[in-house]
């Protein structure tokens, strides 16, 4: 089973960033994903769109945008610009998710839409025409090191039988490790977004080496 790493940013050491992305992409990480929060729709401020652009001369491995704010639609054209390679907005904060996740198509960018825990799956049916990718938040979002919630699982396999084959891909955050990484994947997901997990290992190559060895798990 082929299945994407993609170390959280949030997690890592933010007085030496282009090193902590060196290191990662040393380690095998397939993507870098990307908080994003604005303050307002989640009780948290991170990063926007100067600081992305220049985290971008420093990565080669694509950037994955996760908008935690109330107005998605204002920060894609400057995302599209740093390079980001996919984005996922909150359905909650788009009044017409159909022309977001257009705008999002038409600025280069892969389209997905992201599922807080009490979200239910059903409310995806509608988009799944427009969508490459379904985020699935196994915390609540807005701050890293949270513990995970158990019936992510579930959720993650009531996903996929709605998306059906592996056209769409499934990726799921929030306290991924190596305790659950292998039942996710069993139930669907396709890529994993793991924070502290990588970036709190001393050894990331080996952190990320640990939660493919789970994929494999029989």
């Amino acid at each position: 089973m082929t299945v994407r790493i993609a170390p959280s940013l949030l997690s890592a050491d933010f007085s030496k960033l282009a090193d902590e992305i060196a290191d990662i992409e040393r380690g095998g990480a397939d993507m870098l994903h990307l908080d994003i929060m604005d303050g307002h729709f989640v009780p948290n401020l991170t990063f926007g769109p100067p600081v992305v652009a220049r985290l971008a001369t420093h990565c080669r491995i694509p950037l994955d945008a996760h908008l935690m704010v109330d107005d998605p639609d204002a920060l894609l054209p400057q995302l599209a610009e740093a390079g980001v390679a996919r984005v996922a907005v909150h359905v909650e904060t788009c009044v017409h998710l159909h022309r977001t996740l257009s705008n999002i198509r038409e600025l280069g960018m892969e389209r997905g839409v992201a599922l807080n825990p009490a979200s239910p799956v059903e409310s995806l049916a509608g988009a799944v025409p427009w969508l490459e990718f379904v985020l699935v938040m196994s915390v609540n979002p807005g701050f890293g090191g949270q513990g995970f919630i158990p019936e992510s699982v579930s959720r993650v396999a009531r996903l996929r039988a709605m998306l059906g084959d592996d056209a769409i891909d499934i990726t799921v955050d929030g306290g991924v490790d190596t305790s659950n990484a292998h039942a996710l994947t069993a139930a669907g997901a396709k890529t994993l977004v793991a924070g502290t997990s990588v970036f709190g290992a001393s050894d990331r190559n080996l952190a990320i080496a640990a939660l493919r060895r789970c994929v494999l798990e029989d």
